[in-house]
């Protein structure tokens, strides 16, 4: 890695921060049919900008991709496994969240989405993981 300002090259690497983030509406949650590749349908996220916290990350991309205003309710874990994304290390916190409104696919979004746990369509990176992982503590979350 290379420093853009002075050139200086870094003998290490380190991996990149992001954020996804599963909308919860009324009728189920939102995923994303990508633009770019990995195609495939996903969560809504994306990278963390210098300066930015985890939590206004995931505001802006639940923005940028969705149009909507999100809440968020709850961080639901971090997922660091090397190969989770095809492209770079990247280390991701998932965040639940809330939205009232009407979603427009933007940004990176070619479409939209609104899915069940019996109504997944296959995902890319560790989505699947981590939706099972959302619904098992949705599950938990009920139980009396």
């Amino acid at each position: 890695m290379e420093c853009p300002r002075c050139g200086y090259h870094f003998p290490y690497r380190n991996p990149l921060p992001t954020v996804d983030i599963i909308i919860e509406t009324g009728d189920g949650i939102i995923l994303i049919a990508r633009k770019n590749k990995p195609l495939g349908w996903a969560l809504p996220g994306g990278f963390v900008d210098y300066g930015e916290s985890l939590e206004q990350a995931a505001v802006r991309e639940a923005l940028e991709e969705t149009g909507l205003h999100v809440t968020l309710t709850r961080q639901l874990k971090t997922y660091s496994a090397p190969q989770r994304d095809p492209r770079h290390h990247t280390i991701s916190t998932v965040f639940i969240a809330s939205a009232a409104g009407r979603p427009q696919a933007g940004d990176d979004a070619e479409k939209l989405g609104l899915f069940t746990r019996d109504s997944l369509p296959p995902l890319v990176f560790d989505h699947a993981e981590i939706l099972a992982d959302y619904f098992a503590y949705k599950i938990k979350a009920a139980a009396p």
